[in-house]
């Protein structure tokens, strides 16, 4: 484990608001996930922080989280949901480079009819 967020997990007492990375640590997601999770609704970062601006999250919030199975069904589920998408989309152009190479190959060769 990273000695960081070791030292982060074992604080008596975590600050009341949260980095990306802290949040993620604390909730047991990926530091990238969190960014998923904002734009599903299920986390809401404090104030109103531009798009590209740092976030933070209210400990008391993610406490409540933590402690929450259906909120962490829902996140889990979104998580899955957006990665399948992810990868769908990385095989749908992946066979379509390979059916675009196969066609260029054939006309280049001569062996499409």
């Amino acid at each position: 484990m990273d000695p960081q967020r070791e030292k982060f997990l074992n604080l008596k007492t975590p600050p009341a608001r949260l980095s990306a990375e802290e949040t993620a640590w604390y909730l047991g997601f990926a530091t990238h996930d969190i960014p998923v999770l904002v734009s599903n609704g299920l986390l809401k970062p404090l104030g109103h922080p531009n798009e590209n601006s740092t976030k933070f999250f209210a400990f008391i919030t993610l406490q409540e989280h933590r402690n929450d199975a259906k909120w962490l069904t829902r996140a889990t589920v979104a998580m899955s949901q957006h990665w399948r998408r992810k990868n769908d989309g990385r095989i749908t152009r992946r066979n379509q480079v390979s059916e675009a190479n196969d066609l260029a190959t054939g006309v280049l060769t001569g062996s499409l009819k």
